[in-house]
């Protein structure tokens, strides 16, 4: 039985032979002449989908690079103790770099656009799970180059492991002069590259690749030796970030339960929301549509905050409207925000459709049976005082009736509205 498993699980059935496999490595190690313009074009595609934010072009400037050549080549060689092999695959994997750096560079250098978006923002902060993804994208390509029967692995790999995006991000740190997300993305990109070739080397290892040249146990050691520095170097500050990264979803997951508890349940139309996590203490800062909260209050809900677990918090409430919008666009023109203007415009708009959101069937039919002379009704808020400091908005109820409702009943009828639409104060008009 266990030789059974054993036998189900060997990478040496359906290996292609040892000799084709090296001789396919060291064609795809040369950065010159046709590899190099697919780089170039490879890079300029990539740079193109990370500044439109598409992930649909970067996802096809990943499946037509030829970066993993050299990477795959070093693994090999660190396997066979080709040394000569690992400077030639080292020395490309350089120029691929240097070319990839310089035309990302010119791209967004030259490009109009230099708004950060997402694709750009998640390549500058590497963590443990891009360990992982590089390390085993890197041995699923490795061991599809060693079958007989290549598959549909590769394409795959390219996707998972992807070396593109940092490179280019790396490429727009620098282009915008922006040195924290240069080394950011070039730490990822040397994530990727290292763990690629260190899988590279494992499964090498593993099918027993014979060696160049025989070698002492004490180079061998060094060899090994090597790999461990490379592992821990990139190992230790990335389970760090991970565990910032862990840190920061939890923390905001509470502050999401606290704006959905003390808020959003209670009818208060969330307009502005930032988290400072980076700062101590942390600071949460809310702006609302309309709702305006006391001296006392803000106080309540910052003692609150304990009740949550958000330790160590600051919340801040922009209470002025108009205050409130030169708040965002200062953040916006000073780039501390990922929100623009067009977010900006979005969000009022929903927030007015969801605000003017009555059901005026089913309060027709309410109205009718307590009154029943009203033939049709429509109800909607109205903003009066626009581009003031007393800017407000009153619902406003328009009913169809053969005559006027009398006094006593406008003012039960509006007592009811209030009542049914929990609202302060509600102006009544008949149609002409």
């Amino acid at each position: 039985m266990t030789n059974k498993i054993v036998n189900f699980l060997d990478l040496h059935t359906g290996e292609e032979d040892k000799k084709k496999v090296l001789e396919n490595v060291k064609s795809n190690i040369s950065f010159r002449g046709s590899n190099l313009w697919i780089l170039a074009c490879a890079i300029v595609i990539a740079s193109v989908g990370l500044n439109m934010n598409s992930t649909a072009v970067v996802i096809g400037a990943m499946l037509i690079s030829p970066l993993m050549g050299p990477i795959v080549g070093a693994g090999f060689s660190l396997g066979i103790f080709d040394f000569d092999l690992l400077k030639k695959a080292l020395k490309n994997l350089a120029i691929a770099t240097v070319v990839g750096l310089l035309v990302s560079a010119i791209y967004f250098f030259l490009s109009p656009f230099k708004e950060t978006q997402s694709e750009l923002l998640s390549r500058t902060s590497p963590n443990i799970y891009d360990i992982l993804i590089a390390f085993f994208g890197g041995l699923v390509g490795v061991i599809a180059i060693t079958r007989v029967e290549k598959g549909n692995p590769i394409p795959g790999v390219a996707i998972a492991t992807a070396l593109m995006p940092p490179l280019c991000t790396a490429g727009y740190g620098l282009a915008i002069g922006n040195f924290k997300f240069f080394l950011g993305a070039i730490f990822l990109y040397t994530i990727n590259c290292v763990f690629i070739c260190i899988a590279t080397f494992f499964i090498v290892k593993y099918l027993k690749y014979p060696p160049t040249k025989q070698i002492d146990e004490r180079h061998e050691k060094q060899v090994k030796y090597v790999i461990t520095t490379l592992i821990l170097a990139l190992l230790l500050p990335s389970t760090y970030f991970a565990y910032k990264l862990v840190d920061e979803k939890k923390y905001n997951q509470k502050i999401e339960l606290f704006i959905n508890n003390e808020f959003s349940n209670k009818g208060y139309t969330l307009l502005y929301k930032k988290i400072t996590f980076n700062t101590n203490p942390k600071i949460l800062v809310l702006g609302f549509l309309t709702k305006k909260f006391a001296d006392p209050e803000i106080k309540t809900l910052n003692q609150k905050l304990n009740e949550y677990k958000i330790a160590n918090t600051i919340l801040q409430i922009r209470q002025d409207t108009t205050d409130l919008k030169k708040y965002i666009l200062n953040e916006i023109n000073i780039g501390k925000t990922g929100i623009n203007e067009k977010d900006l415009k979005i969000a009022n708009l929903e927030q007015n459709i969801l605000a003017n959101q009555y059901d005026n069937k089913a309060l027709l039919s309410e109205a009718k049976i307590i009154f029943p002379e009203i033939e049709n009704l429509s109800i909607s808020n109205h903003t009066f005082n626009k581009n003031t400091d007393s800017l407000k908005t009153v619902p406003v109820l328009v009913y169809q009736s053969k005559k006027d409702l009398p006094e006593a009943s406008k003012q039960k009828l509006t007592l009811w509205l209030q009542q049914r639409l929990s609202k302060n104060k509600i102006e009544i008009y008949k149609q002409n």
